[in-house]
C-alpha cells in the first residue's frame, strides 16, 4: 500500500533554489488585493488568517517569504546596528514585483532579489529582501534597487513604516534602519541560510 501523497511544508520542505541567492524560490502570503493578512501556520505550515488589515493600505507587492531561511543571530550581526539585539525569529521575508495581477496566494515563484529594507522593530532587525519575478519581461532591465522606480519604492517604504501603526495616533514602532542594494541583499539571503542551518540543521 502506497503512503498518501502529503503536501511539502512551505518553510521546511521547499528548497530556496539552486541559483540562490541570484535567483531564490519565495512562497507567497499576501497579494495586493489582499484585505487580510495571511501567514503559515509554522507547525503545520497550512495557511492561516492573522489578522484582518485595520487600514486601507494594501501590499503594493507579492509578500512572503524565502523558504529554508531563518532570522536568527547571523541576521542581526550582520545588521551592525546598535538598535538591533536579535533577528525576528521568522523565515526571511521577500516582495515581489510583477505587472501580473495575481489574485490567489499560497503559491511559489521564482524571484531575483535587488535590494532590501532593513526594518527595526521591537529590536528585532526584520529584513525585507526587494525583488522582482523572474523573467518578468517589464523588469528585465531591472538588476538592482536603484533601477526601480523611485515612485515605487517609496508605495512599499510607505506600506512598511504604515501598516503596523496605531489608531491612537502614537508614533509608529516601525523605523528603517537601512535600505540596500543588491549585493548586500545576497548577504542578507546568505545570512538567512545560515542561520537557518544553525537553528534547524545544527550545522
Amino acid at each position: 500500500m502506497k503512503a498518501p501523497l502529503q503536501t511539502a511544508h512551505p518553510w521546511h520542505g521547499v528548497s530556496v533554489g539552486s541559483e540562490a541567492p541570484a535567483t531564490v524560490t519565495a512562497f507567497i502570503e499576501i497579494v495586493p488585493s489582499d484585505t487580510i493578512k495571511y501567514e503559515i501556520d509554522k507547525p503545520s505550515g497550512i495557511m492561516k488568517v492573522d489578522r484582518p488589515q485595520k487600514f486601507s493600505s494594501l501590499s503594493p507587492t507579492l509578500y512572503g517569504f524565502v523558504p529554508q531561511t531563518y532570522c536568527g543571530k547571523n541576521i542581526a550581526t550582520l545588521a551592525n546596528d546598535p538598535r538591533v539585539e536579535r533577528g525576528d525569529g521568522d523565515p526571511l521575508d521577500i516582495c515581489v514585483f510583477t505587472e501580473r495581477a495575481i489574485v490567489a496566494n499560497g503559491f511559489l515563484v521564482r524571484a531575483r532579489p535587488i535590494g532590501g529594507f532593513r526594518l527595526i522593530d521591537k529590536k528585532e532587525a526584520d529584513d525585507k529582501i526587494i525583488a522582482v519575478m523572474a523573467d518578468d519581461p517589464l523588469y528585465a532591465h531591472v538588476n538592482t534597487l536603484s533601477d526601480m522606480p523611485p515612485a515605487l519604492v517609496d508605495r512599499l517604504r510607505h506600506y512598511f513604516l504604515t501598516y503596523k501603526e496605531i489608531a491612537s495616533g502614537k508614533a509608529p514602532i516601525i523605523e528603517i534602519g537601512a535600505v540596500y542594494e543588491r549585493d548586500t541583499a545576497y548577504k542578507v539571503i546568505q545570512a538567512a541560510i545560515e542561520d537557518y542551518d544553525t537553528d534547524f540543521r545544527g550545522q
